[in-house]
Protein backbone atom coordinates (compact mmCIF):
# COMPACT_ATOMS: atom_id res chain seq x y z
CA UNK A 1 0.00 0.00 0.00
CA UNK A 2 1.10 3.39 -0.78
CA UNK A 3 0.17 7.25 -1.33
CA UNK A 4 -1.09 6.29 -4.88
CA UNK A 5 -3.74 3.60 -3.29
CA UNK A 6 -7.33 4.67 -3.93
CA UNK A 7 -11.39 3.15 -4.45
CA UNK A 8 -14.26 4.27 -6.74
CA UNK A 9 -17.27 3.39 -4.35
CA UNK A 10 -20.82 4.55 -4.68
CA UNK A 11 -24.26 4.52 -3.41
CA UNK A 12 -26.32 0.81 -3.52
CA UNK A 13 -29.42 1.78 -5.13
CA UNK A 14 -30.72 -1.01 -3.05
CA UNK A 15 -29.57 0.00 0.22
CA UNK A 16 -27.15 -1.69 0.97
CA UNK A 17 -23.32 -1.94 1.47
CA UNK A 18 -21.35 1.15 -0.73
CA UNK A 19 -20.09 -0.73 -4.16
CA UNK A 20 -16.72 -0.44 -5.05
CA UNK A 21 -15.98 0.09 -8.46
CA UNK A 22 -12.84 -1.88 -10.23
CA UNK A 23 -11.15 0.83 -12.79
CA UNK A 24 -13.28 -1.01 -15.61
CA UNK A 25 -16.79 -0.98 -14.20
CA UNK A 26 -16.26 2.90 -13.23
CA UNK A 27 -15.02 3.66 -16.72
CA UNK A 28 -18.11 1.60 -18.30
CA UNK A 29 -20.22 3.28 -15.97
CA UNK A 30 -18.73 7.24 -16.46
CA UNK A 31 -18.97 6.15 -20.34
CA UNK A 32 -22.52 6.95 -20.14
CA UNK A 33 -22.40 10.37 -19.37
CA UNK A 34 -22.68 13.39 -21.42
CA UNK A 35 -19.94 14.97 -18.81
CA UNK A 36 -17.81 13.51 -16.22
CA UNK A 37 -17.06 16.31 -13.57
CA UNK A 38 -13.75 15.01 -11.85
CA UNK A 39 -13.57 16.98 -8.47
CA UNK A 40 -10.31 16.91 -7.42
CA UNK A 41 -8.29 17.61 -4.13
CA UNK A 42 -5.74 20.14 -6.06
CA UNK A 43 -2.12 18.90 -5.90
CA UNK A 44 -2.98 15.40 -4.75
CA UNK A 45 -0.70 13.02 -7.14
CA UNK A 46 -3.00 10.10 -6.10
CA UNK A 47 -6.09 11.89 -7.51
CA UNK A 48 -4.28 13.70 -10.71
CA UNK A 49 -3.25 9.97 -11.55
CA UNK A 50 -6.37 8.63 -11.47
CA UNK A 51 -7.72 11.46 -14.20
CA UNK A 52 -5.57 10.46 -16.46
CA UNK A 53 -6.13 6.51 -15.85
CA UNK A 54 -10.01 7.71 -16.46
CA UNK A 55 -9.56 9.84 -19.17
CA UNK A 56 -7.52 7.20 -21.50
CA UNK A 57 -9.70 4.41 -20.21
CA UNK A 58 -13.23 6.66 -21.43
CA UNK A 59 -11.42 7.73 -24.57
CA UNK A 60 -10.94 3.78 -25.37
CA UNK A 61 -14.88 3.27 -25.24
CA UNK A 62 -15.18 6.07 -27.40
CA UNK A 63 -12.90 8.58 -28.96
CA UNK A 64 -15.08 11.55 -29.46
CA UNK A 65 -14.60 13.48 -26.23
CA UNK A 66 -13.48 16.70 -24.82
CA UNK A 67 -10.94 17.80 -21.97
CA UNK A 68 -11.97 20.72 -19.89
CA UNK A 69 -9.81 22.35 -17.80
CA UNK A 70 -10.39 24.73 -14.79
CA UNK A 71 -6.60 25.00 -14.61
CA UNK A 72 -6.43 27.28 -18.15
CA UNK A 73 -8.60 31.04 -17.88
CA UNK A 74 -10.72 31.34 -21.21
CA UNK A 75 -8.56 33.97 -22.52
CA UNK A 76 -5.56 31.90 -23.19
CA UNK A 77 -7.44 29.42 -25.15
CA UNK A 78 -6.02 30.95 -28.34
CA UNK A 79 -2.31 30.22 -26.60
CA UNK A 80 -4.06 26.54 -25.46
CA UNK A 81 -5.07 25.87 -29.62
CA UNK A 82 -1.48 27.18 -30.83
CA UNK A 83 -0.10 24.39 -28.27
CA UNK A 84 -2.34 21.82 -29.34
CA UNK A 85 -1.97 22.73 -33.05
CA UNK A 86 1.91 22.43 -33.02
CA UNK A 87 2.09 25.91 -33.57
CA UNK A 88 3.82 26.60 -30.38
CA UNK A 89 6.20 25.14 -27.70
CA UNK A 90 5.32 23.71 -23.97
CA UNK A 91 7.18 26.98 -22.93
CA UNK A 92 4.57 29.25 -24.59
CA UNK A 93 1.96 27.26 -23.04
CA UNK A 94 3.06 27.77 -19.26
CA UNK A 95 4.13 31.01 -19.50
CA UNK A 96 1.42 32.26 -22.16
CA UNK A 97 -1.61 30.34 -20.84
CA UNK A 98 -0.48 30.76 -17.12
CA UNK A 99 -0.86 27.51 -16.77
CA UNK A 100 -0.64 26.00 -12.79
CA UNK A 101 2.76 25.43 -11.10
CA UNK A 102 2.25 22.18 -11.02
CA UNK A 103 1.12 21.38 -14.67
CA UNK A 104 4.01 19.51 -15.71
CA UNK A 105 3.11 17.03 -12.63
CA UNK A 106 -0.46 17.29 -12.56
CA UNK A 107 -2.32 18.50 -15.93
CA UNK A 108 1.05 17.82 -18.72
CA UNK A 109 -0.21 13.89 -18.85
CA UNK A 110 -3.95 14.83 -19.91
CA UNK A 111 -3.28 17.36 -22.31
CA UNK A 112 -0.68 15.37 -24.27
CA UNK A 113 -3.32 12.67 -24.62
CA UNK A 114 -5.54 15.20 -25.90
CA UNK A 115 -3.15 16.27 -27.90
CA UNK A 116 -1.77 13.12 -29.63
CA UNK A 117 -5.30 12.42 -30.23
CA UNK A 118 -6.26 15.57 -31.56
CA UNK A 119 -8.88 15.77 -28.70
CA UNK A 120 -10.34 19.93 -28.16
CA UNK A 121 -9.37 21.03 -24.91
CA UNK A 122 -10.87 23.61 -22.91
CA UNK A 123 -9.65 26.78 -20.93
CA UNK A 124 -12.98 26.56 -18.83
CA UNK A 125 -12.39 29.00 -15.92
CA UNK A 126 -12.72 32.60 -15.69
CA UNK A 127 -9.77 35.16 -15.74
CA UNK A 128 -8.14 35.62 -11.93
CA UNK A 129 -8.69 39.18 -12.14
CA UNK A 130 -12.20 39.42 -13.77
CA UNK A 131 -13.22 37.19 -10.82
CA UNK A 132 -11.19 39.27 -8.22
CA UNK A 133 -13.21 42.88 -9.98
CA UNK A 134 -16.65 41.15 -9.17
CA UNK A 135 -15.27 39.81 -5.93
CA UNK A 136 -14.72 43.70 -5.20
CA UNK A 137 -17.15 45.77 -6.93
CA UNK A 138 -20.04 43.04 -7.83
CA UNK A 139 -21.85 42.49 -11.27
CA UNK A 140 -22.13 45.89 -11.96
CA UNK A 141 -18.49 45.98 -12.31
CA UNK A 142 -19.25 43.89 -15.81
CA UNK A 143 -20.53 46.78 -17.42
CA UNK A 144 -17.05 48.33 -17.15
CA UNK A 145 -15.51 46.01 -18.87
CA UNK A 146 -14.43 46.23 -23.08
CA UNK A 147 -16.60 43.29 -25.22
CA UNK A 148 -13.30 41.14 -25.59
CA UNK A 149 -12.82 41.70 -21.61
CA UNK A 150 -16.67 40.61 -20.64
CA UNK A 151 -16.48 37.69 -23.07
CA UNK A 152 -14.24 35.86 -20.86
CA UNK A 153 -17.10 35.90 -18.25
CA UNK A 154 -20.37 33.81 -18.91
CA UNK A 155 -23.05 36.14 -20.31
CA UNK A 156 -25.07 35.15 -17.86
CA UNK A 157 -24.95 34.79 -13.90
CA UNK A 158 -27.36 33.21 -11.64
CA UNK A 159 -27.13 34.26 -8.06
CA UNK A 160 -25.93 31.52 -5.59
CA UNK A 161 -29.19 30.86 -3.61
CA UNK A 162 -29.57 28.13 -1.55
CA UNK A 163 -27.36 25.18 -0.39
CA UNK A 164 -24.33 26.37 -2.39
CA UNK A 165 -24.44 30.07 -1.17
CA UNK A 166 -24.63 28.79 2.48
CA UNK A 167 -21.90 26.56 1.65
CA UNK A 168 -19.63 29.08 0.54
CA UNK A 169 -20.70 31.18 3.29
CA UNK A 170 -19.53 28.59 6.03
CA UNK A 171 -16.25 27.79 4.00
CA UNK A 172 -15.17 32.00 4.14
CA UNK A 173 -15.98 32.48 7.48
CA UNK A 174 -14.08 29.17 8.71
CA UNK A 175 -10.68 29.86 6.03
CA UNK A 176 -8.37 31.72 7.63
CA UNK A 177 -6.57 32.14 4.19
CA UNK A 178 -9.85 33.47 2.96
CA UNK A 179 -10.44 36.07 5.44
CA UNK A 180 -11.28 34.04 8.52
CA UNK A 181 -14.33 35.25 11.35
CA UNK A 182 -17.58 35.85 10.61
CA UNK A 183 -18.23 39.42 10.47
CA UNK A 184 -22.07 40.38 10.81
CA UNK A 185 -21.66 44.68 9.79
CA UNK A 186 -23.07 45.79 6.56
CA UNK A 187 -19.61 46.01 5.02
CA UNK A 188 -19.11 42.72 5.99
CA UNK A 189 -22.31 41.39 4.63
CA UNK A 190 -21.76 43.00 0.96
CA UNK A 191 -18.21 41.85 1.32
CA UNK A 192 -19.37 38.36 1.61
CA UNK A 193 -22.04 38.62 -0.85
CA UNK A 194 -19.49 40.53 -3.58
CA UNK A 195 -16.83 37.33 -2.99
CA UNK A 196 -20.05 34.86 -3.58
CA UNK A 197 -20.88 36.51 -6.25
CA UNK A 198 -17.31 36.43 -7.67
CA UNK A 199 -16.85 32.25 -7.02
CA UNK A 200 -20.37 31.85 -8.42
CA UNK A 201 -18.97 33.79 -12.01
CA UNK A 202 -16.36 30.81 -12.21
CA UNK A 203 -18.76 28.35 -11.72
CA UNK A 204 -21.35 29.73 -14.49
CA UNK A 205 -18.20 30.64 -16.58
CA UNK A 206 -17.21 26.91 -17.00
CA UNK A 207 -20.36 25.63 -16.94
CA UNK A 208 -20.88 28.16 -20.48
CA UNK A 209 -17.47 27.21 -21.73
CA UNK A 210 -18.87 23.32 -21.45
CA UNK A 211 -21.89 24.05 -23.13
CA UNK A 212 -20.22 26.43 -25.88
CA UNK A 213 -17.36 23.51 -26.59
CA UNK A 214 -20.52 20.96 -26.70
CA UNK A 215 -21.95 22.97 -29.41
CA UNK A 216 -18.71 23.74 -31.51
CA UNK A 217 -18.27 19.85 -31.41
CA UNK A 218 -21.81 17.84 -31.65
CA UNK A 219 -22.09 14.66 -30.40
CA UNK A 220 -18.84 14.74 -28.03
CA UNK A 221 -18.80 13.70 -24.31
CA UNK A 222 -16.73 16.28 -21.53
CA UNK A 223 -14.16 15.11 -19.05
CA UNK A 224 -14.25 18.51 -16.88
CA UNK A 225 -11.79 19.16 -14.07
CA UNK A 226 -12.13 21.42 -11.43
CA UNK A 227 -11.65 21.88 -7.67
CA UNK A 228 -14.26 19.20 -5.81
CA UNK A 229 -15.70 22.79 -4.14
CA UNK A 230 -16.95 23.25 -7.52
CA UNK A 231 -18.90 20.17 -8.10
CA UNK A 232 -19.49 17.72 -4.60
CA UNK A 233 -23.15 17.14 -4.09
CA UNK A 234 -24.02 18.24 -7.80
CA UNK A 235 -23.66 22.34 -6.97
CA UNK A 236 -22.12 25.32 -8.04
CA UNK A 237 -20.88 23.81 -11.86
CA UNK A 238 -22.96 20.66 -11.96
CA UNK A 239 -26.34 23.17 -11.14
CA UNK A 240 -25.13 25.56 -13.33
CA UNK A 241 -24.74 23.46 -16.22
CA UNK A 242 -28.02 22.23 -15.20
CA UNK A 243 -29.58 25.19 -15.66
CA UNK A 244 -28.30 25.71 -19.19
CA UNK A 245 -29.19 21.95 -20.58
CA UNK A 246 -31.63 20.46 -17.98
CA UNK A 247 -31.40 17.06 -20.24
CA UNK A 248 -27.77 16.68 -19.40
CA UNK A 249 -26.63 13.62 -18.30
CA UNK A 250 -23.85 14.28 -15.76
CA UNK A 251 -21.49 12.57 -13.44
CA UNK A 252 -19.87 13.67 -10.35
CA UNK A 253 -16.19 12.08 -9.01
CA UNK A 254 -15.84 13.75 -5.32
CA UNK A 255 -12.37 12.71 -3.22
CA UNK A 256 -13.03 12.26 0.13
CA UNK A 257 -9.90 11.93 2.37
CA UNK A 258 -9.68 8.49 4.57
CA UNK A 259 -6.84 6.90 6.99
CA UNK A 260 -6.61 3.38 4.47
CA UNK A 261 -8.72 3.98 1.02
CA UNK A 262 -9.21 0.13 0.92
CA UNK A 263 -10.53 0.04 4.67
CA UNK A 264 -12.28 2.83 5.11
CA UNK A 265 -15.47 4.59 6.84
CA UNK A 266 -18.01 6.12 4.27
CA UNK A 267 -20.92 7.80 5.29
CA UNK A 268 -24.14 8.48 3.28
CA UNK A 269 -23.61 11.72 2.65
CA UNK A 270 -20.32 11.19 1.82
CA UNK A 271 -21.72 8.99 -0.72
CA UNK A 272 -24.02 11.80 -1.97
CA UNK A 273 -21.46 14.10 -2.79
CA UNK A 274 -21.06 12.23 -6.16
CA UNK A 275 -22.06 9.91 -8.36
CA UNK A 276 -18.64 8.36 -7.52
CA UNK A 277 -16.57 8.77 -4.44
CA UNK A 278 -12.97 8.61 -4.86
CA UNK A 279 -11.43 7.57 -1.40
CA UNK A 280 -7.85 8.72 -1.27
CA UNK A 281 -5.43 9.32 1.77
CA UNK A 282 -5.12 12.79 2.93
CA UNK A 283 -2.23 14.62 1.74
CA UNK A 284 0.25 15.24 4.41
CA UNK A 285 0.00 18.09 7.23
CA UNK A 286 1.59 21.34 5.37
CA UNK A 287 2.41 22.24 9.01
CA UNK A 288 2.54 20.92 12.82
CA UNK A 289 0.90 22.13 15.97
CA UNK A 290 3.36 24.77 17.22
CA UNK A 291 5.40 25.39 13.46
CA UNK A 292 5.32 29.10 12.61
CA UNK A 293 3.60 29.94 9.66
CA UNK A 294 4.29 33.44 9.65
CA UNK A 295 5.97 33.28 6.52
CA UNK A 296 3.46 31.27 4.66
CA UNK A 297 0.56 33.42 5.69
CA UNK A 298 2.70 36.55 4.41
CA UNK A 299 3.09 35.15 1.10
CA UNK A 300 -0.05 34.22 0.44
CA UNK A 301 -1.16 37.68 1.36
CA UNK A 302 0.99 38.96 -1.39
CA UNK A 303 0.50 36.50 -3.56
CA UNK A 304 -3.84 37.23 -3.15
CA UNK A 305 -2.74 41.08 -3.42
CA UNK A 306 -0.90 40.88 -6.75
CA UNK A 307 -4.21 39.91 -7.90
CA UNK A 308 -5.83 43.23 -8.28
CA UNK A 309 -9.06 44.38 -10.26
CA UNK A 310 -7.82 46.71 -13.08
CA UNK A 311 -11.05 48.80 -13.09
CA UNK A 312 -10.22 51.10 -9.65
CA UNK A 313 -13.04 52.31 -7.58
CA UNK A 314 -13.74 55.55 -9.32
CA UNK A 315 -13.73 53.56 -12.77
CA UNK A 316 -16.08 51.37 -10.34
CA UNK A 317 -18.33 53.70 -9.95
Amino acid sequence: MDFYDTAFVMADPAGGAPRVLSPEALADLLSGYDIVVFGESHRHSGVHLQQQLLFRALVARDPNYILSLEQFERDVQPVVNDYLAGRVGEMALTSQGRAWDNYATSYRPLVEFARVRQIPVVAAEAPVWAVVCIGQWGTGILDRFTAEERAWVARDLNPATGAYGDKYMAFQSSAVAHGGGAATSPEALLKAERSLAGQVARDDTMAESIILARQAHPGRKVLHLNGNFHSAGFLGTVERLKLRDPGLKIAVIDPLEVDNPLTPTVTAGDLANGTVVQLIYPNPPGFVDGEDTSTWVAGLMSKRKANTCKYSPEVAG
